[in-house]
């Protein structure tokens, strides 16, 4: 009813799982990852209590392979139904299909990933999915990476009856809001006739408003640059004479005080002021 990647970035910084399925709200079912530590997707007839299980057990240090087969080992309930990926903060990712999960089932594991579904258009779903996930490891963004299987997957026919809902979880020590928490994407699509398109359009905003700016691309704030933002903040009613102050009063009005470094401006949060 589900496919579903939890990988991790190639750095080994973040952690994460993006899903989709014909199942209203499957973000809140299907996923959980914790800093440091690994990610969890859990499908199929969904025993939720492995998301905890499956993070505690890989937290004492035991390998996503363990994992799996303890949380199997120790399900009472109808493990030839249920369907589980899980990667840890190193090496490869494992993956579990019952025998009794409706068809078509099935899932793959490699180095920092696994991927699984059940109920699909075909093996072409895993199989792209895999193509996309490995063919990208040159980008840094694990969200990134983890929606683009997705889409692959999406694209081959994902889930057979259809599409509803959609959800990409990551996170990296210290990285999310304001650095006061891991979470660094939590975004979900409940009820949507394309979710994964629309979980797509919103990872674009969240880029946007919550990431950090890359600082190779800012501007320094001064001269005729300096000049135009002065008078375009001027112009939105944001006055200073320490234009960080004044930028940073209409960039918390735009929720893109992510984005702020004194004395330059990114080039995303200046195409916004301009737009403005």
């Amino acid at each position: 009813m589900t496919f579903s990647i939890v990988g991790r970035s190639a750095d080994g910084a973040a952690l994460g799982v993006a899903v989709a399925s014909k199942f209203l709200g499957v973000g809140a079912a299907v996923p959980a990852a914790l800093a440091d530590v690994g990610a969890v997707a859990t499908q199929s007839y969904a025993n939720l209590a492995y998301r905890p299980q499956g993070l505690a057990l890989l937290s004492s240090g035991v390998t996503a392979e363990f994992t799996v087969k303890a949380l199997i080992a120790g399900d009472d309930g109808p493990v030839g139904h249920r369907q589980v990926g899980v990667v840890g903060a190193g090496g490869d990712g494992a993956t579990f299909t019952g025998d009794d999960c409706h068809p078509w089932a099935g899932g793959t594991a490699g180095d920092g990933y696994a991927i699984q579904g059940n109920m699909l258009a075909g093996a072409a779903v895993v199989a792209d999915m895999e193509t996309a996930w490995l063919g990208s490891s040159a980008e840094p963004r694990l969200a990134s990476r983890l929606v683009a299987a997705l889409r692959a997957g999406d694209e081959a026919g994902g889930d057979r009856r259809g599409r509803q809902s959609a959800a990409l979880l990551v996170v990296a020590k210290g990285l999310g809001y304001g650095g006061t928490s891991d979470v660094l994407v939590d975004l979900r699509v409940d009820d949507h006739p394309d979710p994964v398109g629309e979980l797509e359009r919103l990872l674009t905003m969240h880029t946007l408003y919550f990431e950090r700016p890359e600082p190779s691309t800012l501007l320094p704030l001064s001269g005729e640059l300096g000049t135009e933002v002065s008078r375009r903040l001027t112009e939105l009613g944001h006055v200073d004479v320490d234009l960080d102050k004044a930028l940073a009063s209409w960039a918390g009005v735009e929720n893109l005080e992510m984005r702020l470094v004194p004395g330059a401006i990114d080039p995303l949060v200046l195409a916004h002021l301009r737009k403005a």
